[in-house]
């Protein structure tokens, strides 16, 4: 019965994401005009409808997805079209880029007002472990560190020319600044300068990849179970942070994975995000909603890239259309549209391959 509950919760966490992912089209469309014909969560038969607003809202039962039916527009034949004033094809092709890039953005401003209610509310250490104090909760054997002196409860001030707040902001200062630079340290009650050079050693990155970094030797002070709680400013700094990480991290991991510098086998499926989403429930509806904004980043910035039958796919084609002044032609737009079906259905029975390998492994 705990595994059916927490199933239910990890299909109704990604209904949300994908209702505020479709609410972005459905808001940018009645905007300008566009006839919405019906808004569904879920695909298959539909279960439930209610005519409301002139658009059809239905739900049905796969929960993995959903869509918004506009007039003019059908992705099973994208060689429909209509030339009502209230059809999506008659709008100007900036006006439809808007109408599909409404959806993806809606994800990314979700995401930050999940991490801004995280901030808002006192975010486990867990979730903000980069905004700790900068206290050296341990200075590590010998590295740079523990031969200048610095020691366990150490506040660190200033790095060079940067002032410290948060320990995340340590590494941007070793990075930024030139060595040997001086490091200003609090002290029982006292205020402390001591220099020192950092030495570059390998480390893991994001990617399981070994890069070279710069280093001092020291772990910052985490108590299990701590709360960082941050100021209304510090709330929005880390919903704008947490974005633009989650943004970046996925956007990168894409393109290392097309160029092959990360293994084909980390790519999930659906398996994988609902194996994700139920183990960040059983911690508790912080962790749930914390998983929610980096997957729903990770919603809209996948529905950006420019394979056809997605979003980006059709902003591409728009693209195309604004620059030559005219629409690509009827046989292109049917081969592509069919390869980029025939191209997701492809990766999602590879995701879907590779969980099974991962849960049997």
């Amino acid at each position: 019965m705990e595994l059916i509950f927490y199933i239910v919760v990890a299909l109704l966490s990604l209904s949300v994401l994908v209702f505020f992912h479709e609410l972005g089209h459905y808001s940018a469309a009645k905007f300008f005009g566009v006839k919405v014909e019906r808004f569904s969560i879920g695909f298959g038969k539909v279960l439930f409808k209610k005519e409301w607003l002139d658009t059809e809202w239905a739900f049905a039962p796969i929960l993995l997805g959903g869509y918004v039916k506009m007039k003019g527009q059908d992705d099973a034949n994208p060689l429909n079209r209509n030339s009502d004033p209230d059809s999506y094809t008659s709008k100007n092709p900036w006006q439809r880029v808007i109408i599909l890039l409404a959806g993806p953005l809606a994800n990314i401003i979700l995401a930050f007002f999940i991490y801004l209610t995280i901030a808002l509310n006192g975010a486990p250490v867990s979730t903000a472990v980069n905004y700790v104090s900068p206290i050296i909760g341990k200075v590590m054997p010998n590295t740079p560190a523990l031969k200048a002196g610095l020691q366990s409860g150490d506040k660190i001030i200033s790095i060079g020319d940067s002032n410290i707040k948060y320990w995340y902001e340590i590494k941007d200062a070793i990075e930024s600044n030139k060595p040997p630079f001086n490091i200003k340290i609090s002290r029982a009650n006292r205020v402390i300068d001591v220099s020192l050079n950092p030495v570059v050693q390998d480390s893991i990155n994001d990617f399981n990849e070994t890069i070279k970094r710069k280093i001092i030797g020291i772990i910052p002070q985490v108590n299990r179970g701590e709360i960082v709680n941050f100021s209304i400013l510090g709330s929005l700094k880390y919903a704008y942070n947490e974005t633009v990480k989650s943004t970046l991290l996925i956007t990168k991991g894409i393109q290392k994975i097309s160029t092959g510098e990360v293994e084909s086998k980390n790519i999930g499926g659906a398996i994988t995000i609902f194996d994700i989403l139920i183990k960040f429930a059983k911690e508790g509806i912080i962790y749930l909603i914390f998983i929610m904004a980096l997957i729903s980043v990770n919603l809209g910035v996948l529905n950006l890239l420019p394979i056809p039958a997605l979003d980006g796919g059709h902003i591409m084609f728009n693209i195309y259309e604004m620059v030559t002044k005219k629409a690509p032609s009827e046989k292109i737009l049917y081969i592509l549209t069919l390869a980029g079906w025939i191209f997701l259905i492809g990766l999602m029975v590879f995701g879907m391959y590779n969980d099974i390998n991962r849960i049997w492994g």
